[in-house]
């Protein structure tokens, strides 16, 4: 009989863990199944224009994020997704009345070095390479950091990240809630995807 009283709260813990894995796994999945690729400076694309061989391009994305092609001269297309930048390609083809109904395809044969950075009270700060053609959450990369020391502050880690326009923007992410899978949490998944040259800092908890 006191055995089995034992093994009650036993059981209730390992029920519990599992809902909060399971919760996490789908936050994570959720977050991959939203990733959409934009073209990075350095990235080497192929733009190919159909039945006009003479057009086709193989470059890399410049430092101002633009290329240069045939006809038409520079174009801007970094910091856009590949349906966004066939599309610009397009409207500078027909706009310069160079073709009537032009349709390109856009493709990446090699990526630019994908890397991110996190530093603060984790346990192995340092940059990390994200997948190709994929990204870590923020919760995926303090996991493989090691995790938050016993004096970081997991509520309130920050995500830096400059935008195309070279401007800069600071998300604050509960990784804690997350991890928990807390109901309440207001982060929004979007948040959570990291994008190449992000930098992850978890400060100090207050005691």
């Amino acid at each position: 009989m006191n055995s089995s009283r034992c093994l009650l709260p036993l059981l209730a813990l390992l029920t519990l863990t599992g809902v909060v894995g399971a919760r996490g796994q789908g936050q994570s999945t959720n977050a991959k199944k939203n990733y959409i690729h934009t073209l990075a400076l350095a990235d080497r694309v192929r733009i190919a224009v159909y039945q006009e061989e003479d057009l086709t391009s193989l470059t890399r994305i410049d430092a101002r994020g633009r290329v240069n092609l045939p006809l038409i001269g520079e174009i801007t297309i970094g910091g856009m997704t590949v349906i966004e930048a066939q599309a610009a390609i397009e409207n500078s083809y027909k706009d310069g009345r160079f073709l009537r109904n032009p349709q390109v395809t856009v493709s990446v044969e090699e990526y630019a070095p994908r890397e991110v950075s996190i530093q603060g009270r984790i346990r192995n700060a340092g940059r990390y390479t994200l997948p190709i053609e994929s990204t870590f959450t923020v919760v995926e990369l303090v996991t493989k950091a090691g995790g938050i020391d016993d004096i970081g502050k997991g509520s309130a880690v920050s995500v830096t990240r400059i935008l195309p326009d070279g401007t800069k923007k600071v998300f604050t992410v509960d990784v804690d809630s997350v991890i928990k899978g807390k109901k309440d949490t207001k982060t929004d998944d979007s948040t959570l995807l990291l994008q190449p040259g992000d930098i992850v800092y978890v400060p100090e908890r207050l005691i």
